[in-house]
C-alpha cells in the first residue's frame, strides 16, 4: 500500500515537503517567491508554514523519527 493511503506516511510526507521547501526557500528565495499563486503557490505556503512554526515542525520532525525508529 502507498504511504498516501496511510496517515502516518501521509504525515511523514508533508512533513518533508515542509522542511524541504522551507530549505529551499533560505537558500533560494527568488525560486520560491515567484509562485505565489496557482498549483505552485502550496510550496510557497509550505515554507511560510516551515518558517513561522519552525519549533513546532522540528518536535513533529523528531516525533516522527523516534516513531520510525521504534517501530
Amino acid at each position: 500500500m502507498t504511504a498516501i493511503f496511510k496517515f502516518d506516511g501521509l504525515l511523514l510526507i508533508l512533513l518533508l515537503l515542509i522542511c524541504t521547501c522551507t530549505f529551499v526557500r533560505a537558500q533560494f528565495p527568488s525560486l520560491i517567491d515567484r509562485n505565489k499563486h496557482g498549483f505552485l503557490g502550496a510550496f510557497w505556503k509550505m515554507a511560510r508554514i516551515g518558517e513561522r512554526l519552525s519549533p513546532y515542525v522540528a518536535l513533529a520532525c523528531i516525533a516522527m523519527a523516534v516513531k520510525t525508529l521504534v517501530h
